[in-house]
């Protein structure tokens, strides 16, 4: 499907990342804010597991070593 363009290194800290946006997301904050930091969380966390970034894609960077 997609060819993978991001390090290991790099799917870590986005796994972490998301996981902890998410939670200061759902149990920190209210509102918007709160929507944006657990959509954000989400996107970060998929990516780190699929291993695809678009946005890498698109701006030609690749991480994987």
């Amino acid at each position: 499907m997609f060819k993978v363009n991001e390090g290991t290194t790099d799917r870590v800290i986005r796994l972490i990342l998301g996981l902890v946006l998410v939670i200061v997301g759902t149990f920190l904050l209210k509102g918007l804010i709160s929507t944006l930091l657990i959509v954000l969380g989400i996107i970060l966390f998929i990516t780190a597991i699929t291993g695809f970034c678009g946005l890498y894609a698109l701006l030609g960077i690749n991480t994987k070593k």
